[in-house]
């Protein structure tokens, strides 16, 4: 009588070499199984919040964060130097670079000068997958001009690490008067962007008729407007008033006026500069 083998399945429990069609359960797997067999690889779960995804490599499969995979992930504010530092996760920024506004001039007596004009503005943005960390520069506000007929001081230069940059406004001019309406001092610009935004001019003020001795000049002593508003107001020229004003980040500061105060008034500053980081995974 010819014997017959008995399967090793039968005898031992474990599984034939070989195709198997009626595997009904699998226990006791102590190596995970790999995505190429038609596992994940994984030894364990994820949390509840979690999915399973593709890693950045296409290599392997990885639990991630549901709530923030693929989308915005937080946001860092610059008013002042300082570095970027990028967040686990994080592989894309959009950022907002603006320069500091020009500071007004300062005027004499019976006398006006016009406002600072304002920062340029560059938008970008940027894959940082490779990037740790970027300088951040934020330019100040340039100063205003003194009493008397006096320049204001441009606004300072901002920027993301080489990746984009701009420049500030012009001080506002505190020499001369300028025909109405004609660019007196330029606003900056940014460069470096996907948009680069040029910051708003500033204008020399020019005198009405001498029969007209009491007026507002706010509108053209005002300073330049930036990406995020109008420019600080210029003062009134009349007998006595609250001066200038800066406005908000990168804007030019209002240029001063007088009618009759002896020696005149100094100009508002300029608004500093901003660099705004929106970060995504």
């Amino acid at each position: 009588m010819a014997l017959t083998q008995v399967p090793k399945a039968l005898t031992t429990g474990v599984a034939a070499s070989g195709a198997n069609s009626d595997i009904t359960s699998l226990t006791g797997l102590t190596t995970p199984l790999a995505h190429t067999k038609g596992g994940t690889g994984l030894a364990a779960l994820g949390t509840a919040t979690q999915v399973l995804a593709v890693n950045s490599g296409a290599s392997a499969l990885e639990f991630q964060d549901a709530a923030v995979s693929g989308g915005y992930n937080s946001m860092q504010v610059f008013t002042s130097s300082g570095t970027w530092t990028r967040p686990s996760g994080v592989t894309k920024v959009k950022v907002i670079v603006t320069a500091g506004g020009g500071g007004g001039a300062g005027c004499p007596l019976d006398d006006a000068r016009g406002g600072g004009a304002g920062g340029g503005t560059a938008i970008e943005t940027i894959d940082v997958s490779g990037t740790s960390s970027a300088a951040v520069t934020v330019g100040a506000g340039g100063t205003g001009g003194a009493a008397g007929g006096n320049s204001g001081v441009a606004g300072g230069t901002s920027s993301f690490a080489s990746f984009c940059s701009a420049t500030g406004g012009a001080g506002g001019n505190g020499s001369a008067r300028g025909a109405s309406n004609n660019p007196a001092t330029a606003g900056g610009t940014g460069s470096g962007g996907d948009i680069n935004l040029k910051g708003g001019d500033a204008y020399y003020y020019a005198e009405p008729p001498a029969s007209n001795a009491s007026y507002g000049t706010e509108g053209v002593t005002r300073g330049g407007g930036s990406f995020w508003g109008q420019g600080g107001v210029g003062q009134y020229r009349g007998p006595s008033g609250g001066g200038p004003t800066t406005g908000t980040y990168g804007t030019g500061g209002g240029g001063a006026s007088t009618a009759s105060v002896v020696g005149g008034y100094a100009g508002a500053a300029g608004g500093a500069g901003i660099v705004v980081v929106y970060e995504y995974k």
